[in-house]
């Protein structure tokens, strides 16, 4: 009794909507697995997209260039991030690279007005 997967999705097709019902219980029953199963994974991509629509509330100041004045720009890290001399100098140096992130608006624009009047070239992301 070999039944082509065709003529199961044409009897599908054919089928009402309470009829489809009837076949989606019965299947449920005879194999005890749940259709709302799958329903939720398909329904889980969709709902992953809802929040890139809304306004984003947490923001990443990046360092592009440490600019003429590397003296300055590494002070203004160092006070921004209360990170040490080295470590300072070094995310200067390693530019580009995020200075401080998941900060509210006002915060890396004040944070890219101090590293802008340092000499840096700096971004929010």
């Amino acid at each position: 009794m070999a039944i082509a997967k065709e003529e199961i999705l044409d009897a599908i097709a054919n089928m009402t909507v309470l009829e489809l019902s009837e076949l989606i219980k019965n299947m449920e029953e005879k194999f005890g697995v749940s259709a709302a199963a799958a329903a939720i994974a398909v329904a889980a991509p969709a709902a992953s997209a809802a929040p890139a629509a809304e306004e984003q509330t947490e923001f990443s100041v990046v360092l592009t260039s440490a600019g003429d004045n590397k003296v300055n720009v590494i002070k203004v890290v160092r006070a921004v991030t209360g990170l040490g001399l080295k470590e300072a100098k070094d995310l200067v140096d390693g530019a580009p690279k995020v200075v401080k992130e998941g900060i509210a608006k006002a915060d890396a624009e004040a944070i890219q007005k101090q590293l802008t009047e340092a000499g840096a070239g700096c971004e929010i992301k």
